[in-house]
C-alpha cells in the first residue's frame, strides 16, 4: 500500500516504479485515507508480479511516495520450503 496526497498522486508514475523493476503492475485501486478526516490523502493498493517486493517498495520510495505496508505473499513461503527440502535431500546425499 502507498499512501501520496491527492496532487502528487499519478498512476503512471507508480506504473513505472513498479516496472524498473522489472515488475508487472497487475492491479492498481484508489481509496480515501480513512484514518486522516478530511485529509487530501490517497491510499493506493497495488498488486504486482515480482518475487521481492522490498525490491518494488524501494523503488516507489524513490518516486516519492510513501510505503504504508507490503505482503509478500505465498511465493517467500514456497522459496523457502524448497531450500529446506533441497538442504535436506543435500544432507542425505553426504550420507
Amino acid at each position: 500500500m502507498v499512501a501520496c496526497s491527492r496532487r502528487d498522486y499519478s498512476a503512471s508514475r507508480i506504473a513505472r516504479a513498479v516496472e524498473d523493476c522489472d515488475a508487472h503492475l497487475l492491479n492498481l485501486n484508489v481509496t480515501a485515507d480513512s484514518d486522516y478526516d478530511m485529509s487530501n490523502r490517497l491510499i493506493v493498493e497495488l498488486r504486482v508480479n515480482h518475487r521481492n517486493p522490498s525490491a518494488i517498495a524501494r523503488s516507489i520510495e524513490r518516486y516519492g511516495y510513501e510505503v504504508v505496508d507490503f505482503e509478500t505473499g505465498a511465493a517467500n513461503e514456497d522459496d523457502e520450503t524448497a531450500r529446506r527440502r533441497l538442504d535436506e535431500l543435500i544432507h542425505y546425499l553426504e550420507l
